[in-house]
């Protein structure tokens, strides 16, 4: 157990202990060639039953995070509702059995046809990013004989705002100003019920006390916003941004401080409704990510690994620079040094991030990168220089089962 531990310390917990311990027995052979996604549902499962032991907020699970359908199933068994962004959401979503009136459509790019293709499947719950979306939405309510529940998404401004993922206090295609906001009255929109506002402006935040300060800064500004158009404030959704230590850094967020913050929020705010979009915060630590070295090289004096697979599977590093924490499939008695993680494609672009593994990591040895359960896979660029899809794998009860298989380029090139 003492050389496991070893190998997993830079994600290291009991479930991760039980899945590489399985792993070295039931590797899937088919899948150690090209690099494959393995989820933990039973350390999900505990996971979202902690998330779920409060009465401050109301989950939503981010889909964009993961939208595998064993994911989905674990976070409908725990009591979540869903927040799609697109079509391709809505009917995975929906094909797992999910009840319409648990899904919550956002993103900026909502025409009228999809929000009326969205209304006929039974959605009624809607965030207004623009006020075309709201007109769009009154009519298809209007044609349809509904009554949506609509919340406004509002972009605000901060003084010492800094680049974020999104956004921060830069200017970005969710929502409008509360200037824009304040030109409606919401008489003009019989069809819809306008019952709350959105705000989700920061990612990956690992200060409770900057999280608290950002929300308590919003809550004065939207009370103000829904007086001057005539709006009961029910609800209020801050979105997600809970973050996640990729850097290993030691810096994580307490949940029972962000429940304690919340409640303050929430009776800040007088809603009756508080509610969250979790993504990564939901799924993150369920999920690694298992690759083998292709090559080894020195250059200019800097170590060097390459990859069978790289940003096609796992593209989130070099657009965060925030590389997920990796290690070897295996024990080693070895020192660490740092090396130049690279995947295959023909691309400068194409690195896994600079990070300390064994010295002896060698050709054919196997990396098992943690915190791979959300913005994973779906997030990756699987098309480019036609290398096989990643096959992904979900760990329950000790058994590994396969979700879907590798594939090579000709399963998609015609």
């Amino acid at each position: 157990m003492s050389e496991l531990v070893k190998v997993i310390s830079c994600f290291d917990s009991p479930s991760a202990i039980e899945l590489v311990t399985e792993l070295v027995k039931q590797q899937p052979k088919n899948a150690q060639q090209e690099g494959y996604f393995v989820y933990h549902l039973d350390a999900l499962k505990a996971h979202l039953a902690e998330l779920q032991r409060q009465d401050v907020i109301k989950l939503w699970f981010a889909v964009k995070a993961n939208p595998l359908s064993k994911i989905i199933q674990t976070l409908d068994s725990a009591g979540f509702n869903f927040d799609v962004a697109s079509s391709g959401e809505l009917s995975q979503v929906l094909q797992q059995d999910i009840a319409p009136e648990r899904i919550l459509n956002t993103g900026p790019a909502k025409s009228k046809a999809q929000i009326t293709a969205f209304i006929k499947q039974g959605v009624n719950i809607f965030v207004a990013e623009s006020l075309n979306q709201l007109i769009w939405l009154n009519e298809a309510a209007l044609e349809n004989n509904v009554i949506p529940q609509v919340l406004l998404r509002v972009q605000l401004q901060w003084p010492d705002g800094e680049k974020n993922p999104l956004g921060g206090n830069s200017l970005t295609p969710f929502g409008l100003s509360v200037a824009q906001w304040q030109t409606i009255k919401a008489t003009d929109f019989a069809q819809l019920e306008l019952c709350g506002l959105h705000i989700f402006q920061w990612g990956n935040m690992l200060s409770n006390e900057k999280m608290f300060s950002l929300w308590s800064q919003m809550v004065p500004p939207l009370k103000r916003l829904a007086d001057a158009i005539g709006m009961p404030l029910k609800i209020l959704d801050l979105g997600g941004g809970l973050g996640i230590d990729y850097l290993q850094e030691g810096e994580t967020l307490s949940w029972p401080q962000i429940l304690a913050d919340l409640a303050i929020i929430k009776q800040q705010a007088g809603v009756e409704e508080l509610w969250l979009e979790l993504g990564r915060f939901a799924v993150a630590e369920c999920g690694y990510y298992v690759v083998p070295v292709v090559d080894k090289k020195v250059n200019y004096g800097e170590e060097q690994l390459v990859l069978a697979a790289g940003i096609n599977h796992l593209l989130r590093p070099a657009i965060t620079e925030q590389p997920f924490p990796v290690n070897l499939l295996r024990a080693s008695a070895q020192e660490k040094q740092l090396f130049n993680i690279h995947g295959p494609l023909c691309t400068s672009m194409d690195t896994l991030g600079k990070l300390a593994l064994p010295k002896d990591v060698t050709v054919h040895d196997q990396l098992i990168f943690g915190f791979c359960g959300a913005y994973g896979f779906t997030e990756s660029m699987p098309f480019f220089l036609c290398h096989h899809i990643a096959a992904e794998y979900v760990f329950s009860q000790g058994k590994l089962i396969e979700v879907r298989a590798s594939q090579p380029a000709d399963w998609y090139l015609r």
